[in-house]
């Protein structure tokens, strides 16, 4: 009895870690293959251009938003087994956000963890960033905005990569 019980829980622990979702490394790797240029719309059809650049010997991705009103930069790296982000917003904060992966990694959404600036007295703070990559060619970015009243902005860019 006791064998079937270990076999059991051996099962269930190797069928949990299969479907667990990508870790860390995994999730970092695949924002590293985002490095280039892309262009695209905002939620609004504006015309925006995102750039990603592979920085300091491979250690962190650097994302830079260049649209209508939207002039901003994000660093992600890894802190041991986590995949950070922080955002240097145009609301003068920079909000940090940690990601989690979605259990086909195609998504990984980072959640507000903390910030530098964050005041009562302005207007908020970014508080989520999902990015969804369908293939090697196309992503999305869905960025949402906490108001200091509390109510959430989003706003969504539809990227493709420039040839």
């Amino acid at each position: 009895m006791k064998n079937i019980r270990m076999i059991f829980v051996t099962l269930v622990a190797l069928t949990a870690s299969a479907f667990a979702a990508p870790n860390a490394q995994q999730s970092f790797e695949q924002l590293k293959s985002l490095a280039g240029n892309w262009e695209g719309k905002t939620s609004d059809g504006k015309t925006m251009d995102v750039s990603f650049k592979v920085m300091s010997n491979g250690s962190s991705v650097v994302s830079e938003i260049n649209g209508p009103g939207e002039n901003m930069i994000s660093v992600i790296h890894l802190d041991k087994d986590r995949l950070l982000m922080t955002h240097y917003c145009g609301a003068g904060n920079q909000p940090r956000m940690q990601a989690s992966s979605s259990p086909d990694g195609k998504t990984i959404t980072f959640d507000f963890v903390d910030g530098t600036n964050i005041m009562p007295t302005q207007v908020g703070f970014m508080h989520q960033l999902v990015v969804s990559m369908p293939d090697s060619d196309h992503h999305n970015e869905r960025w949402t905005f906490k108001g200091k009243d509390g109510k959430e902005m989003t706003e969504v860019f539809e990227l493709e990569r420039k040839k």
